[in-house]
């Protein structure tokens, strides 16, 4: 087995907390669309309003993701010891 084909195979299955995060926004896109699908066909209520919150959240969820992202990134480069 050669050493440095190891290590690049586990560099290349570690996830990033920002990989995570950008997953768990997706599934919660995701799981919204499939339950406002569902009441829609179903008939259960004002599926025209969860069908305009899907659509705020579609802009609003990764925009709120960026921003945590970015401040995390922040308050990393200016905390005392950093190398950044």
């Amino acid at each position: 087995m050669n050493p440095s084909k190891d290590t690049t195979e586990k560099q290349r299955k570690k996830l990033t907390p920002k990989q995570i995060a950008a997953l768990v926004c997706v599934v919660l896109l995701v799981g919204m669309y499939i339950g406002a699908f569902v009441i829609a066909c179903l008939d259960l209520g004002d599926s025209g309003r969860l069908f305009a919150g899907c659509l705020v959240a579609t802009i609003g969820m990764p925009i709120l993701l960026w921003l945590l992202i970015w401040s995390l990134d922040l308050m990393k480069k200016s905390s005392p010891g950093s190398e950044h």
